[in-house]
């Protein structure tokens, strides 16, 4: 019953224009979250960078509550159509889309303190074993309180198999990411888990973790809604 109304829920699709209209579909999909997508129902456009999705595009809606999306219906006919005429042609058949919930406990930034370059982690849980990942993490959550890092943790929820989502909102930008910009995360872990620490944290992630990916995705604000 606590959490009827939370806004921490945020939808998520994706989708890949077709070689040769990415232009086209820039534009077109920018006329369009101006057009229909404003006020709660704002789109935050991202353009992947790098991994599996490159060259793709992540369209953000929420944060917004459970019952938000459960009576927002398609928006109306002309919104439909202007998808269906001015967008749909212009992308392939590749897409995918997800809702995700955003845990305070587990994260470091607020949700809504939003960085425009972020380093996105997928941890994928093997069969059973949701409560060990969510317990990796929460190690991995005193390392990043310690060096002011700007993590944001979400779980998928009815999106495919179980998924945590690591979300390193670069502040800085990418030299966040250089081996200069601060010690080896392992390091770090030692420093505040103990000597030997992290070879247990190794040994644990094995147990629980299936398999995990990691993308770098940009913010196109001139695509976004306005």
């Amino acid at each position: 019953m606590l959490g009827i109304g939370q806004k921490n829920v945020i939808s998520a699709f994706r989708v890949f224009p077709k070689a040769d209209k990415t232009l086209e579909f820039e534009k077109a999909l920018s006329a369009h979250a101006q057009k229909y997508h404003t006020g709660d129902w704002k789109w935050n456009v991202w353009e992947i960078q790098s991994g599996p999705d490159y060259g793709g595009f992540m369209v953000t809606e929420g944060p917004l509550s459970w019952e938000q999306f459960d009576t927002r219906g398609n928006l109306g006919d002309a919104h439909t159509a202007d998808w269906a005429k001015n967008v749909s042609p212009l992308i392939t058949d590749k897409s995918s889309s997800i809702y995700s919930v955003y845990d305070a406990e587990m994260s470091t930034v607020a949700l809504t303190d939003y960085a425009d370059k972020i380093l996105i982690t997928h941890m994928y849980p093997k069969p059973g074993m949701v409560v060990g990942a969510n317990a990796l993490v929460r190690k991995q959550n005193k390392v990043w309180k310690q060096s002011n890092e700007s993590m944001a943790v979400y779980s998928a929820v009815g999106s495919g198999d179980p998924q945590i989502l690591v979300v390193k909102r670069l502040k800085n930008g990418l030299k966040e990411l250089g081996d200069d910009y601060m010690k080896p995360f392992n390091e770090r872990y030692e420093q505040i888990h103990g000597e030997g620490s992290w070879k247990y944290w190794l040994e644990e992630y094995a147990t629980n973790i299936e398999s995990r990916w990691s993308e770098i995705l940009f913010k196109r604000a001139d695509l976004s809604s306005k």
